[in-house]
């Protein structure tokens, strides 16, 4: 199912603040050949990946989003005291219980409304959703926060994988801002195509044990062509839908932001929308697939390369594990 439940021309709601976390430690596909049956050209020539930025041992999900929401933050100019609310969209919490945005709030310092949402790679947009809600309604700057540690519940041993996820955090502060515009979203979610990509044991429909541990169930499992099918269409389909409800053409996008999995599927969800490749934006070459990080850094990339000018109109659009899929527009503003 799709849905729209946000005004046709979007809220009036911008992005003063943009940061980022990547961990320190970068491994190539050239490392991952030392100990797996792989080499760059095939990771390369299937993924468009030639690299990712892996979690030191002591830094969790919470670390990393705490760091890039505190850069989020002073490029915004404010304090984390401004802050109505804090949102996390993750697929890789510090603790499955409790959540991950309290901790964050307490890096920052703060005791506001924090929790976390869990779209898997479409967790980005859909908080942007919720966020987008709660600041047109009059709850203020509200942090949004996508982070992921995927090399952790990936299976170090399954090429089909492990060479694809990477670590990292990407932070936005909302605000009202009358002329600017988030929206119109359109959200979408099938848990019929639940096992393409999951996690199959280790929650409670089959709790961890000796046997899911013999198993190896308790890591992410892909069907990778599933994936590439369900993900072109639904976030070519879902695309659509919001340039239709803005009324607005594909010619007025400037710069298409979608997640970053596969540099195929960008490619394949830009010729059908007709958007000329240059506009589509491709950063996973660096970070590797880091779920609903990945909207959040592929921004900084961008703002970073010059690519985003004021007034921008900016699409995004992402596909995950649910499966779920959703896109929205956002006009971006320079501060």
């Amino acid at each position: 199912m799709t849905a729209s439940t946000t005004p046709a021309g979007g809220w009036p709601v911008a992005i003063a603040g943009l940061g980022v976390r990547l961990p320190d430690r970068v491994v190539t596909n050239d490392d991952l050949a030392e100990v797996l049956d792989t080499s760059d050209e095939w990771i390369r020539t299937r993924t468009g990946i030639r690299q990712r930025h892996v979690a030191a041992p002591e830094e969790a999900t919470s670390d990393l989003a705490a760091a890039a929401a505190r850069d989020a933050l002073a490029d915004a100019g404010l304090e984390a005291a401004a802050l109505a609310a804090i949102i996390v969209a993750t697929t890789s919490p510090d603790h499955a219980v409790s959540a991950t945005a309290p901790l964050v709030a307490s890096a920052l310092g703060v005791a506001v409304p924090a929790f976390d949402l869990n779209a898997a790679c479409s967790g980005f947009v859909y908080a942007l959703r919720v966020a987008s809600g709660m600041v047109a309604t009059g709850d203020g700057a509200v942090l949004v926060v996508g982070a992921e540690t995927l090399t952790r519940v990936v299976d170090p041993e399954d090429r089909s994988v492990a060479v694809l996820f990477g670590d990292g955090a990407g932070a936005v502060v909302l605000v009202p801002d009358p002329d600017a515009r988030l929206g119109p979203f359109v959200l979408g979610a099938d848990g019929g195509g639940a096992s393409m990509l999951w996690t199959a044991s280790g929650g409670t429909r089959r709790p961890f044990d000796a046997e899911v541990l013999a198993d190896r169930s308790h890591y992410l499992t892909m069907r990778g062509g599933d994936v590439y099918r369900n993900a072109v269409v639904r976030m070519t389909e879902s695309a659509r839908e919001v340039l239709e409800l803005a009324e607005l053409n594909v010619s007025d996008v400037d710069l298409l932001v979608g997640h970053q999995a596969n540099v195929r599927i960008l490619d394949a969800v830009a010729a059908r929308l007709g958007l000329p490749a240059q506009l589509s934006q491709v950063s996973l070459d660096r970070h590797g697939n880091t779920s609903a990080a990945s909207i959040p850094l592929a921004l900084w990339d961008a703002r970073e390369q010059g690519k985003l000018h004021d007034g921008d109109t900016v699409l995004l659009a992402a596909f995950g594990a649910g499966a779920t899929w959703g896109a929205c527009l956002l006009t971006w503003k320079e501060r």
